[in-house]
């Protein structure tokens, strides 16, 4: 395992930069941020981690790229900035969600209101979900793992017609398999960041998908007729389980992330951190490094406490305290999973004990 340890100089120029001007913007930040931010440098930090490498396959060994401090994303002229007149973010489901238990219904709106609460202050907007054949995208049978996939690429020019007047960008989320050409076995996403779009699977975020009991493989790997939509009817899709809905939260708001400028984070242990496979993406943090963190508050302008604050609200709607129908509800799998975040809420309630000291 190789750990990636920056000084405390160059944490600290990443964070606040050597720039007159951005260093008086940081200190006139609330001195309460200021100290939560100014974990990023501090050696003994509990709340901020070096980054571990566990192999070569890991996305930094293998994706050597340059580094993005706070100064180079304020002063990037080509990111997006959300405005008065165009600040939602647009969320569209594509294909089947959910099972028996969880309606995708359920799903849209745990995402929505968590992506709400990370990119607190702007509002997400759940699209009417549509199906496969809505798009026109072609689509084609995985030779190698057998799973029905769709076109990235025609996925984003569906989006493009899609994109709604007061949109910041829109994103297209499914459980079905992605791919970018035909060459290619697999994508996870696929992103415009210049028009303010991507399109994100979360197939091969489900436990199984790599077995040989995944229920999504296809019997007959046959070419299929190309405007023959009826392949999708009642094609397999994974039960929303805690893992899966905590694997999705991460994805969404880190392919969101890189539409509001912000690049691979190599700093600290972060959400924006890249993965190149699904351990690594697991070992990723559920949110941001202070570096990270900064930069997103001065895209949007919240206050740090209360993006805490509504990150734990959504943690803590687990059915607990609620009175018995509601009760009822969570035994049958209507109020979300939230088993798999126990370690991010305490990791959060230690960050809010640094801010409201």
């Amino acid at each position: 395992m190789k750990v990636i340890k920056h000084s405390e100089q160059v944490l600290k120029t990443a964070l606040i930069s050597k720039n007159t001007q951005l260093v008086k913007l940081y200190e006139n930040l609330e001195s309460r941020e200021k100290c939560l931010l100014n974990e990023a440098f501090q050696p003994d930090s509990v709340l901020f981690r070096p980054i571990t490498l566990h192999s070569e396959s890991d996305w930094i060994s293998s994706h050597p790229e340059p580094t993005q401090d706070f100064e180079q994303f304020y002063n990037d002229p080509y990111r997006s900035r959300p405005t008065s007149r165009k600040s939602a973010i647009y969320v569209q489901p594509i294909g089947s969600f959910g099972d028996t238990k969880v309606s995708t219904e359920d799903y849209m709106k745990w995402l929505k209101d968590y992506c709400e609460a990370f990119y607190y202050g702007l509002s997400v907007k759940i699209l009417e979900p549509v199906p496969v054949s809505h798009t026109g995208c072609a689509f084609r049978v995985n030779e190698y793992t057998c799973n029905l996939q769709i076109h990235a690429e025609d996925l984003l020019k569906y989006l493009k017609k899609k994109k709604p007047e007061d949109a910041f960008c829109i994103v297209g989320i499914t459980m079905i398999d992605l791919y970018p050409r035909a060459s290619w076995n697999f994508v996870f996403g696929l992103a415009s960041l210049t028009e303010g779009m991507g399109i994100f699977s979360f197939a091969r975020y489900d436990s199984d998908f790599y077995s040989a009991s995944y229920k999504g493989r296809l019997k007959s790997v046959k070419k299929l007729p190309s405007a023959d939509y009826s392949v999708f009817d009642g094609y397999y899709t994974p039960a929303i389980n805690s893992m899966l809905l905590l694997r999705s939260c991460k994805t969404l708001t880190h392919e969101i992330g890189h539409i509001f400028g912000l690049h691979h984070c190599q700093w600290l242990q972060c959400v924006m951190q890249g993965s190149n496979h699904l351990e690594e993406s697991d070992r990723r943090p559920l949110d941001l490094c202070p570096i990270c963190l900064r930069k997103l508050q001065s895209a949007i302008g919240f206050h740090i406490v209360e993006r805490y604050q509504a990150l734990l609200r959504w943690m803590d709607e687990d059915g607990s305290g609620m009175d018995a129908e509601f009760r009822n509800e969570a035994k049958m799998g209507l109020l979300k999973p939230v088993e798999a975040f126990k370690e991010c809420r305490e990791w959060v309630l230690k960050c809010l004990d640094v801010l409201q000291k």
